[in-house]
């Protein structure tokens, strides 16, 4: 799937040919078609594999004392995997010139399972005071999107000291934590516990 999704970022739609692909991996394309079916399931399948990448990542974050610190440590395993699987996290959110292979709303949806982990940070941010009380998923989507914003411009080389990509994190994540009503000063000192821990 790593290959698959290489292929479509390098040379697009039309080099996600079964030969192909079966020729880059040094397998038959018989075997591609037992584990996929079709190229359409490969993409399925890529879409899949790259939040199973992006789901491990966030829950092996340890919960600390900190929540507002996990928060942050999240957003820096978030980008970790996406600049370590920077071609299945295209596929999963369209990014890639997909062509044909369009993703339907179910694959567009399939990996909002991934959000739990830092709905449940959030929550306990609110839960201990260090967040205004409000509703979680809410504040977890605002804190996704503007990431999300931020790694596509990082994994298009587009952050550029001085507003290189860590910069520019640790800016956004403290400003969205303290719109939500984290106090300034123990924010600040949350990141830096955060930028201790992060891999």
């Amino acid at each position: 799937m790593e290959t698959a999704a290489r292929l479509l970022a390098e040379e697009g739609p039309k080099a996600l040919s079964t030969r192909r692909l079966a020729a880059e991996v040094g397998t038959s394309t018989m075997a591609v078609y037992t584990h996929f079916g079709g190229k359409g399931d490969l993409v399925r399948a890529m879409v899949r594999e790259g939040f199973s990448y992006l789901n491990r990542s966030l829950t092996e974050v340890r919960e600390s004392e900190d929540p507002v610190a996990d928060v942050a440590v999240l957003g820096w395993a978030y980008r970790r995997n996406a600049l370590e699987h920077r071609n299945l996290y295209n596929v999963m959110f369209g990014g890639s010139v997909l062509g044909s292979f369009s993703l339907a709303d179910e694959d567009r949806q399939h990996g909002r399972y991934t959000l739990e982990t830092l709905v449940h940070a959030v929550a306990r941010c609110m839960e201990t005071g260090r967040l205004r009380p409000g509703d979680p998923q809410s504040v977890a989507h605002q804190l996704w999107i503007a990431l999300h914003g931020l790694v596509t411009l990082e994994l298009g080389g587009y952050l550029i000291p001085p507003n290189d990509a860590d910069t520019c994190f640790e800016a956004q994540v403290a400003g969205l934590l303290m719109g939500a009503g984290a106090d300034p000063a123990r924010t600040l000192a949350s990141l830096e516990g955060a930028r201790e821990r992060r891999t």
